[in-house]
């Protein structure tokens, strides 16, 4: 529950940190749009883009749990917070921003994934 809320926590960090006023509320070519909306209401091209992209994808279950920015490129970038769960005997969950790039032909790849680092949020028991 305490990671739960850290990474709740962490989302609302981002979003407002890429809400700065340098970015437009449309996404212009090469610039990110922060999708202030509703980042758990994951839009079907996205959800398209995440699925194409994952396919073969071995290790780990990755399921989105937050769309949080765009970039229009020669086709489009997302960024995505993600759910990972390893796939062990004794599964590990954590979360991790995955980017995905799907061209103007429908295919979709990942670029990177950036693990969260949660040290921040930990605290000491009193």
């Amino acid at each position: 529950m305490k990671k739960l809320f850290s990474v709740v926590l962490l989302v609302s960090l981002l979003i407002s940190a890429f809400a700065a006023p340098a970015l437009a509320e449309s996404p212009m070519v090469g610039g990110w749009g922060v999708n202030t909306e509703n980042p758990t209401e994951i839009p079907q091209e996205v959800t398209d883009a995440f699925n194409k992209a994952v396919e073969g994808w071995t290790g780990s279950n990755l399921e989105p749990v937050a769309y949080l920015a765009s970039q229009v490129v020669a086709g489009s970038n997302y960024c995505l917070l993600c759910k990972s769960t390893l796939v062990t005997l004794d599964p590990t969950v954590s979360y991790m921003f995955v980017y995905i790039y799907a061209d103007l032909e429908g295919n979709a790849k990942i670029l990177r994934i950036a693990d969260i680092d949660y040290s921040a949020f930990e605290q000491d028991a009193e």
